[in-house]
């Protein structure tokens, strides 16, 4: 059988409306949870005195699978559909949420946002919204769910898609194009099957809407990107990297040169799920077993690329910044921690070129002393330490991040322009 296209989805929303439940109501509606799966988490989910819990449980069981690492399959869960197969990213609902949504929105080719027509819209749905907007994701599915806690009311589906509208249509959402569904992930309304209450729904269903989505156009010649998620020590097969190839193709038995460590080293075989590769190409999670290198010589956030064209290291570089959420203001020299592809560092913002109108892009005021919340600028920028980084232009998943600072997000940008490292 011919493999099916390969698309990321990511899931996000407020961490009460219902994501989690509805990621396993996909999951068992599309064969990927059996019956028997479900069972168990029947019961576990009665043991713990949380009888609905029984979807969200099959995502949470992950998290445990993870932090006793005995799969290189990083929280992904996959299911097909008629025309596509699915890894779903899963982003966890608690503090470290987005950090994890911001690797995650950086390899997700498509996003499904969960609004509670019960709790209606929340901040936290529309920083999601924001952050994915910034990060590069194009296509959105929105997910008006928990229908059942209102009756399935026509009247409350309208209201709450005219709500999300009115804050995601400024931010550029394609609002026209978006399917908007009322579904009941507990009830297993509109998710593969139509339900008799949404009668007044003509839109597709949840499944329907995976399979309109597009399958972005990969990269596969050119220059090899492919940022590091994680490090293993496996046995019998040495160190290996996991992470998401974003550009070119890597092949085994090549040689690859490590940035910004610049250390070089020979893939011998590549694995993804269990399965040994010929070849990853963008979008492929994998790993990889590498000869003649050592386990501590890489880490998170290092990249993988060709030794004919290494991946860039910057001295500095600029960005366009959109101020989400920062309690006064930021001014030169501040220096909170950069998420940028899979690393994590503090950067300093060494000048604040210009401050553009957010709604045209136009210039508003060269050289601001300080941007604060809702400003959209562009800044010159200083890693503390070595970092690669790329223009947004050349390499998307390489190019944007997010700002974190006392504990949440304070901007998100992309890179315009880098100046390497000599």
């Amino acid at each position: 059988m011919a493999e099916k296209p390969h698309l990321n989805l990511i899931f996000t929303g407020h961490v009460d409306h219902g994501k989690s439940t509805l990621v396993g109501r996909i999951l068992y509606e599309t064969g990927a949870l059996s019956e028997n799966d479900l069972r168990k988490l029947k019961e576990e989910a009665a043991k713990m005195g949380k009888p609905t819990f029984e979807f969200a449980f099959a995502m949470d069981q992950l998290k445990e699978e993870r932090e006793r690492g005995v799969t290189i399959d990083i929280a992904h869960k996959d299911f097909h559909t008629a025309k596509y197969y699915f890894t779903i990213i899963d982003a966890p609902g608690h503090k470290d949420f987005v950090k994890n949504m911001i690797t995650g929105a950086s390899q997700a080719d498509a996003a499904v946002l969960v609004c509670s027509a019960k709790e209606g819209v929340q901040a936290q749905t529309i920083e999601h919204a924001f952050l994915l907007k910034t990060l590069g994701v194009k296509q959105f599915i929105i997910a008006i769910n928990k229908m059942d806690a209102v009756g399935y009311d026509r009247v409350k589906y309208e209201e709450t898609k005219q709500a999300l509208i009115a804050k995601i249509k400024p931010m550029g959402y394609p609002v026209d194009k978006i399917p908007f569904i009322p579904t009941s992930a507990y009830e297993g309304a509109n998710i593969t099957k139509k339900h008799e209450k949404t009668a007044w729904y003509a839109g597709p269903t949840i499944v329907e809407a995976f399979d309109m989505l597009e399958v972005p156009p990969k990269p596969l010649t050119g220059p090899l990107r492919l940022p590091i998620q994680e490090v293993f020590t496996i046995t019998g097969q040495g160190t290996v990297p996991v992470g998401r190839v974003e550009a070119g193709t890597l092949k085994p038995n090549t040689t690859v040169i490590i940035m910004p460590e610049g250390i070089t080293g020979e893939v011998k075989s590549i694995e993804m799920h269990h399965q040994q590769l010929a070849q990853a190409i963008p979008g492929d999670n994998v790993g990889f077993a590498m000869k003649g290198v050592d386990k501590k010589a890489i880490r998170r956030g290092s990249v993988i690329g060709y030794p004919d064209n290494p991946p860039l290291v910057a001295e500095e570089f600029e960005a366009q910044i959109i101020v989400l959420n920062h309690p006064t203001a930021i001014g030169k020299n501040y220096t909170p921690v950069f998420h940028i592809h899979t690393a994590q560092l503090a950067c300093t913002i060494v000048e604040i070129i210009e401050k553009k109108d957010p709604k045209t892009g136009a210039t508003m005021q060269k050289n601001p002393d300080f941007i604060k919340t809702g400003d959209v600028a562009i800044v010159r920028i200083k890693p503390t330490k070595p970092v690669v980084i790329e223009t947004f232009k050349d390499y998307p998943a390489l190019g944007r991040f997010a700002m974190r600072d006392m504990g949440q997000t304070v901007a998100a940008g992309v890179v315009t322009k880098v100046t390497p490292k000599k």
